[in-house]
């Protein structure tokens, strides 16, 4: 098995450290394992969508990422129906976004989006 160096935050580490203890992880490693295997898993289920589709796209991101969030979603209006902004607590900002268009298109605007660094939880919604 290959070991590899990682740069976390604090918060992250510490957020590791809890969901380690909480669902009884042997340890930090099999924690972040669990995490690439999701995170391959639902790339995978994205690359096998073809065709016109209709999905929502969950975004929370930092309040002073208003900016970056919103240049994005101007390059992607053609398949944005309906957005949905919202102010919550701890200077978070909450997004939902109502698309319709190519699946192409669409994992193309999840994946600028999960890129960017701007953005604390994704979650693209096929129905």
């Amino acid at each position: 098995m290959a070991i590899i160096s990682v740069s976390l935050t604090d918060k992250m580490l510490h957020d590791i450290d809890a969901v380690q203890h909480e669902l009884g992880f042997s340890g930090r490693s099999e924690v972040i394992r669990a995490g690439a295997r999701l995170l391959i898993e639902e790339s995978r289920s994205e690359e096998r969508l073809h065709g016109t589709i209709s999905s929502i796209l969950i975004l929370l991101h930092e309040k002073k990422a208003e900016d970056a969030i919103t240049a994005v979603k101007h390059e992607f209006e053609d398949i944005i129906n309906t957005q949905i902004h919202n102010h919550t607590m701890e200077n978070k900002c909450l997004d939902i976004f109502i698309l319709n268009g190519d699946a192409e298109r669409i994992r193309q605007l999840s994946t600028t989006f999960q890129t960017s660094g701007k953005v604390d939880y994704l979650k693209l919604v096929v129905p």
